[in-house]
Order: C-alpha cells, then sequence, then structure tokens
C-alpha cells in the first residue's frame, strides 16, 4: 500500500531534451506534484537549457533522482504505486482512464519514447487519441495534458486562496 503522503509523480524516463525536462519540472513545481528522474539523461542538469527552462521553479519541486531504470523499478516496487506510461503506443485513452492520487505517470525519452521493459513493467499504458496521421504532441504538452486530467479527477488542484497568477 502507498504512503499515506504520496501525491501524484511524473517521472520523466531518460529526457534527452533540456528545455523538456525543465518545463516539465515546473510544470510538477506549479502544481505540487513529485517528480522523478531516471537517468541518464542527455543533458547535464547544469545544462542552461534546462535551468532556463526550469527558472528558479526548480527549487519549488520535489525530485527524486534515479541513477537507473532498475533502481527507479525498485524503489517504486517498495512504494506499492501504479506506473502509467504515456505513449502514443497506450492502450486506452487517458480520458478513459480513473486516475489516483498515488499514481506515477511516466514519459519516455522525446526520440524513443519507453523501452519494451518499461513498457512490460507498466500497470497501463495511456494515450492522448489524435487525429490520424499525425504522429505526437511535445512531451511536455502531453504530460500536462494527462497530468491536469489525474489532477482534475483526484482533487489534487490548488484550492481558492493558494492559486497563483498565469504568466
Amino acid at each position: 500500500m502507498p504512503s499515506a503522503d504520496a501525491s501524484l509523480c511524473l517521472a520523466l524516463y531518460q529526457p534527452e531534451i533540456p528545455q523538456n525536462a525543465g518545463t516539465m519540472l515546473r510544470l510538477c513545481a506549479c502544481l505540487g506534484v513529485d517528480a522523478a528522474l531516471i537517468e541518464p539523461a542527455g543533458f547535464p542538469a547544469s545544462d542552461r537549457h534546462f535551468r532556463r527552462a526550469g527558472l528558479d521553479y526548480l527549487d519549488h519541486v520535489r525530485i527524486t533522482r534515479h541513477v537507473s531504470w532498475r533502481a527507479f523499478a525498485e524503489w517504486r516496487a517498495t512504494s506499492s504505486r501504479r506506473l502509467l506510461l504515456l505513449s502514443t503506443q497506450g492502450a486506452t485513452p487517458y480520458s478513459d482512464f480513473v486516475f489516483r492520487a498515488d499514481d506515477i505517470l511516466m514519459v519516455g525519452r522525446e526520440s524513443a519514447g519507453a523501452p519494451a521493459e518499461v513498457f512490460a513493467a507498466a500497470d497501463a499504458t495511456l494515450r492522448i487519441p489524435m487525429r490520424p496521421k499525425l504522429r505526437s504532441l511535445n512531451v511536455a504538452v502531453a504530460a500536462a495534458m494527462i497530468l491536469g486530467e489525474a489532477l482534475r479527477q483526484t482533487g489534487g488542484f490548488a484550492q481558492k486562496g493558494e492559486q497563483g497568477e498565469f504568466s
């Protein structure tokens, strides 16, 4: 059973583009969602594009770094949380899925998605229904859409009086 303080988590599997990773971590900070970073990443954490996309928000997100897929899988096994893989090859439209407040939503690499072992470990694979013949959305946009639905379903959005401003 997940711990009582477990919240939604956005996991980035071996991110390659620093601007996307920074944007997704900023999203996590603004929405109060935990983040997991599964290495190796295609850039150092000191990368200027990564820092620029994340701005000072990176100091406001709880990030757990995992040195490998295996380390992440071991961590997840001890937490008993569901792993939901977001993929263009997902079996279930995200809008048809029932989320839990302690789910881990994972995005794959920008160039190749997630490998077979990650698909095999996922409790569910989710996709965004799209028009035919169009390949995919930007990974940060896709993560924001599905994370928003998960927060809506689980009542995880900030309450009135806790909200910040749009920029």
